[in-house]
C-alpha cells in the first residue's frame, strides 16, 4: 500500500468516525405519530455535501420532517442507477436509563456511543464519508447513485421513503437496485468461523389496534361484558400463541450454510436446534422462522371505580414472505367476533436472491478484507426503506459491513440502552463500503 493510499484510508475512517459522532450529537429523535424532527440533521447532510461540491436537496414532507436527495456523476452513465440509502431519525432515549450521554457522541472503551450509533448513523456517516472523499479526489463511480437520507424510518416511513415514493419518484428515475442498513455485519460462530450477514430478504409489518367494546359500569357490581376483561383474554392469548415454523429461501440457505460450517445436522422438519450457532443473534434469526404478533400498548379505564366501555391494545405483528394472509387470519381467529382489529400501519414482506453483480460485489468486499469471511443471505425481523423503494421496482439489500467482537450481542444494541458502534468495526466498514461501491 502506498503512502498516498495510506494516507486515503486514514482520512476515510476518521472522517467516519468525525461524522458519526456530529450526527449522534443532533438529536433527530422520531416519538411517532407524526412528531419527530429531521431538519438539523438534513441541514448537516447538506452542508457537509456542499463542502466538497455536492449539491443536494432537501424535501420536507411537513414542517421539520426532512429527506436529502443528491446525484452523483459517473464514468457508465448510461448504466442502471444505485440507490445508497439511510434514515436521519433515531428512537427516543431516557437519558436517566443511559451509563452516557444519549446525544454526546463521546469515544469510550473503543466505541462510539450514543443513540442511532447502530441504527443507523453509523452507516450514515460511512456513505457521507466515501462520497466527499471521492469528491476531494475527483472519482467518480462506475454507475450513477443517488443517495437518499429518509426522514420518518422509525414510525412506518410516511414523512419519508413512502412519501418520497409516492410524492417524487422522478427522483429514482432509473435506479435499479439499492442497498442500505442492517446488513453486512459479522456473527462468529461458536467453531470461530466468521458469516457476514447481508439481508435479502425482511418480514413485513401489521401493527394492529385491538378495539374491545363492552358494557360501562359501576365497578362493584358483577359485568360479564367488561371489555378489559375481554381484551386481557385477547391479548393473552395472541402473546403466548406458539406459531408454526415455516421456513422461506432465504432461511434455508442461511441455515444449509450454517450446518455445513458447523457439522451439524440440516433437518428442514426443525431449524431450531440450529439456532445455537448464532449466539446473541439466535432471537433475531429465530424470529424469522415464523410470523410473530407482540402485544406492545395498552389502554383503558379512566376511574377505579368505573367499569370502561372500550379497551385497546396494540399488538405488533410480522410475517414471513408469502404469509400475510396466514397471520391475519390466525389473529382474528384468536381474538373472534366481538374485537375489531384494525391496521396502523401496514408493508409488504421482501425476499431477493442471493445473486447477481450486485451480490457478488458485496461478496468480493468483505472477502477482501476479510480473508476467513463466509457471506451469507439472511431474513430481517423488521423492517426498513427497502420496502418503499421495491414499490417503484428498485430491489433492496442490507449492506452496512461491520465487523464485530465475537462477544458483542450486536443486536440487542439496535434501540437498546446504551447504544454504541466499535470504532474498529466501522474503520473495517467503511472501506468495505467505499470498494464495494467503487466495483458495483
Amino acid at each position: 500500500m502506498t503512502q498516498d493510499t495510506n494516507a486515503l484510508r486514514e482520512e476515510l475512517e476518521s472522517e467516519t468516525i468525525r461524522i458519526c459522532q456530529e450526527l449522534i450529537r443532533i438529536p433527530s429523535v422520531n416519538f411517532g405519530e407524526g412528531r419527530g424532527d429531521e431538519k438539523a440533521a438534513a441541514e448537516y447532510v447538506v452542508a457537509e455535501l456542499a463542502r466538497v461540491g455536492i449539491a443536494s436537496t432537501i424535501y420536507e414532507s411537513a414542517p421539520n420532517r426532512c429527506n436529502v436527495i443528491a446525484h452523483l456523476g459517473s464514468t457508465h452513465p448510461e448504466r442502471p442507477g444505485l440507490v445508497v440509502h439511510g434514515h436521519l431519525d433515531v428512537v427516543p432515549a431516557m437519558a436517566e436509563d443511559w451509563s452516557v450521554d444519549p446525544f454526546g457522541g463521546i469515544l469510550k472503551d473503543g466505541f462510539i456511543w450514543g443513540r442511532g450509533a447502530v441504527d443507523m448513523k453509523n452507516m450514515d456517516a460511512m456513505i457521507l464519508a466515501v462520497v466527499c472523499q471521492w469528491a476531494r479526489v475527483g472519482y467518480k463511480p462506475p454507475r450513477p447513485i443517488t443517495l437518499a437520507f429518509f426522514a420518518d424510518e422509525e414510525a412506518g416511513s410516511s414523512f419519508g421513503s413512502r412519501w418520497m415514493v409516492a410524492e417524487h419518484p422522478d427522483v429514482f428515475k432509473g435506479c435499479t437496485e439499492a442497498i442500505s442498513e442492517v446488513g453486512g455485519f459479522s456473527i462468529t460462530l461458536p467453531n470461530a468461523k466468521r458469516f457476514y450477514f447481508v439481508e435479502t430478504a425482511e418480514k413485513g409489518i401489521h401493527w394492529m389496534r385491538l378495539v374491545a367494546k363492552g358494557r360501562a359500569g359501576h365497578g362493584s357490581v358483577i359485568n360479564e361484558e367488561n371489555a378489559i376483561t375481554r381484551l386481557a383474554e385477547a391479548v393473552s392469548k395472541i402473546g403466548n400463541y406458539e406459531w408454526p415454523q415455516r421456513y422461506t429461501a432465504t432461511v434455508k440457505r442461511l441455515f444449509e450454510t450454517v450446518a455445513k460450517a458447523s457439522g451439524k445436522p440440516y433437518d428442514l422438519k426443525d431449524l431450531r436446534p440450529l439456532l445455537s450457532e448464532f449466539g446473541s443473534a439466535s432471537r433475531m434469526i429465530g424470529a424469522t422462522l415464523q410470523n410473530t404478533a407482540n402485544p406492545s400498548m395498552l389502554s383503558a379505564g379512566y376511574k377505579e371505580n368505573v367499569i370502561p366501555g372500550e379497551a385497546v391494545a396494540v399488538v405488533d405483528g410480522r410475517f414471513l414472505p408469502g404469509y400475510e394472509d396466514e397471520m391475519n387470519k390466525t389473529i382474528q381467529d384468536i381474538v373472534g367476533p366481538d374485537i375489531k382489529v384494525e391496521t396502523i400501519v401496514s408493508d409488504i414482506a421482501l425476499e431477493v436472491p442471493f445473486e447477481g453483480d450486485l451480490v457478488d460485489a458485496m461478496c468480493a468486499a468483505l472477502i477482501k478484507h476479510d480473508g476467513d469471511g463466509i457471506p451469507v443471505p439472511f431474513t430481517m425481523s423488521g423492517g426498513t426503506d427497502n420496502k418503499a423503494l421495491s414499490k417503484i421496482g428498485i430491489i433492496g439489500y442490507g449492506f452496512s459491513p461491520l465487523k464485530l467482537d465475537p462477544e458483542l450481542d450486536f443486536m440487542a444494541l439496535f434501540h437498546g440502552v446504551d447504544e454504541r458502534v466499535p470504532v474498529d468495526g466501522l474503520r473495517f466498514g467503511v472501506n468495505v463500503l467505499k470498494d464495494f461501491l467503487e466495483n458495483s
